[in-house]
């Protein structure tokens, strides 16, 4: 039978260490003993209606269960180290939530994390809102769905990542990143894309000046692009576009298609550019 912790409240060091096999519930993870690790080292729990007010709650936890639950900015560095895991429902306003955890999903949740999500694998999110300076940093194998995302430097360094059905509005995002394919979002920054390898837009909306530069592999499926000057500088590059870019300069290669274009610039290169520029006929459409 499975050990039932219900309407407890907790603020000594470790307090509930290796847990095993235990639900937890309407319990507060807070106090004058200020202890951290409160659940470090946990195996096959549920934690469901509680709050958390102590630094690193879940480290090197394995098999859990985190629902409608809430950590302030005092729960710092809440989850590192995990594996096999959910969260869902929960409020989040705590720095460095999520680092190098591998197979943990995230539903219908609120998130503001400074640094969210670093050096993970196997990540799943869905239907959730997260705010985040740098979201994401060097981690791999990410599938997110429904996302509205705020954020600053977003998905660096980042390989085998899937976004659809999302907003991103970002300052960057997506820089030297690899194996990334985003559809059917919104994004919206500032130099997109730079220096990623195998990037792919399919129906996306994408906003902001000087996207898409020094990119390798990379495609746009009936995009749109409003704001976009200086577009695909030094990048290999197919694009089908719909609609009008502001412009497009040096290409390194490819084509890229378009219904118009402010400016074609094609001079002043460091590097040799043999990309071309079409306006597509709306019978392609």
């Amino acid at each position: 039978m499975r050990e039932k912790i219900i309407g407890k409240r907790f603020d000594a060091e470790r307090s509930l260490y290796h847990l095993i096999g235990a639900d937890v519930e309407d319990c507060i993870f807070a106090g004058p003993a200020d202890g951290e690790s409160v659940l470090k080292e946990c195996r096959d729990i549920q934690v469901k209606n509680s709050s958390f007010s102590l630094r690193y709650p879940f480290w090197h936890v394995k098999k859990f269960y985190i629902q409608n639950c809430n950590f302030d900015e005092k729960a710092r560095a809440a989850l590192w180290y995990g594996e096999n895991g959910i969260f869902e429902n929960c409020h989040v306003n705590s720095i460095k939530i999520l680092r190098e955890c591998q197979d943990v999903d995230f539903i219908g949740c609120d998130i503001k994390s400074l640094e969210f999500g670093w050096k993970c694998s196997d990540i799943r999110v869905r239907d959730s809102k997260i705010e985040s300076e740098y979201i994401f940093l060097d981690s791999k194998n990410v599938h997110i769905v429904g996302l509205t995302m705020k954020g600053k430097y977003s998905f660096q360094y980042m390989e085998n990542l899937v976004i659809e059905d999302s907003i991103l509005d970002t300052k960057d995002a997506f820089w030297h990143s690899k194996n990334v394919t985003v559809r059917n979002c919104v994004v919206k920054g500032e130099y997109l894309g730079w220096f990623s390898e195998g990037l792919t837009l399919i129906e996306c909306e994408i906003i902001g000046t000087q996207p898409l530069c020094y990119c390798k592999d990379l495609t746009l499926i009936n995009c749109t692009m409003e704001g976009c000057d200086f577009s695909f500088e030094y990048s290999d590059v197919q694009a089908k576009v719909i609609g009008h870019i502001d412009s497009v300069k040096n290409p390194r290669s490819g084509k890229i298609y378009a219904d118009s274009v402010g400016e074609v610039i094609m001079e002043d290169a460091a590097m040799e550019c043999t990309g071309e520029f079409f306006v597509r006929d709306p019978a392609d459409l």
